[in-house]
């Protein structure tokens, strides 16, 4: 269309730095620290719930018949945690119910238990609800949708911006397939930011190569 038309002029692509590039390399830095931050809060989440699952296997005053209960408990959270995880609407309540078990089996044996493994459980259960509603609100709250879209609209647009400017700069007597090539070299490193930035914004579904191995944080891998 701009060769149909001789439509070329100079344009300073400072201007497309700030527009396009700074919000994109911006949300992927933002993406990588929260995936980062997910890895370090799934770290505390199983070292937490194995800590107080070592509490209770170790201490001789539970029946086998109740270490069995809370080992199942214990279990049942790990594993329900990471399940949810990988769904995109995935609900928290569920495992609050789970861990609200640990608590009502801690009371239910009260009188088998000292304070002291009580205290000490209540300590490590602390540090589970932290790990736990830390992960999800990653999982729920994401880059923001207006700065998002904000990108991707200004990479659909860059075409016609860039084009004239390219045709300005190499000359209108020139090949025709360099301004082809380098438009589409750019528009493809501009829209694979984009998708890597996409892909590190939900990091637990296991389809992108840097998703997060979720199997690595179940008890028993």
């Amino acid at each position: 269309m701009f060769y149909q038309f001789e439509i070329n002029f100079e344009l300073n692509l400072t201007l497309l730095s700030i527009a396009i590039i700074f919000p994109l390399v911006f949300t992927i830095r933002g993406s990588f620290r929260r995936r980062e931050k997910a890895l370090e809060h799934l770290s505390e989440f199983r070292s937490s719930i194995k800590t107080v699952n070592y509490f209770f296997m170790s201490h001789d005053s539970l029946s086998e018949k109740h270490k069995s209960e809370i080992q199942n408990i214990l279990l049942e959270i790990n594993i329900k945690t990471l399940v949810n995880l990988k769904s995109k609407d995935c609900d928290i309540k569920d495992i609050d119910s789970l861990v609200h078990k640990v608590y009502q089996f801690t009371l239910d044996n009260k009188s088998t238990m000292p304070k002291s493994l009580r205290e000490k459980v209540f300590r490590f259960m602390k540090d589970l609800h932290e790990s736990i509603e830390n992960v999800y609100a990653i999982h729920t709250h994401r880059t923001p949708i207006s700065l998002k879209a904000y990108c991707e609209i200004f990479i659909y647009i860059f075409p016609f911006i860039y084009a004239p400017t390219i045709i300005f700069s190499i000359g209108g007597n020139n090949p025709h397939w360099v301004t082809y090539f380098i438009v589409l070299l750019t528009e493809y490193i501009l829209i694979s930011l984009y998708n890597i930035q996409n892909q590190l914004e939900y990091p637990f579904d296991s389809i992108g190569l840097d998703d997060i191995k979720l199997d690595n944080f179940k008890i028993e891998r």
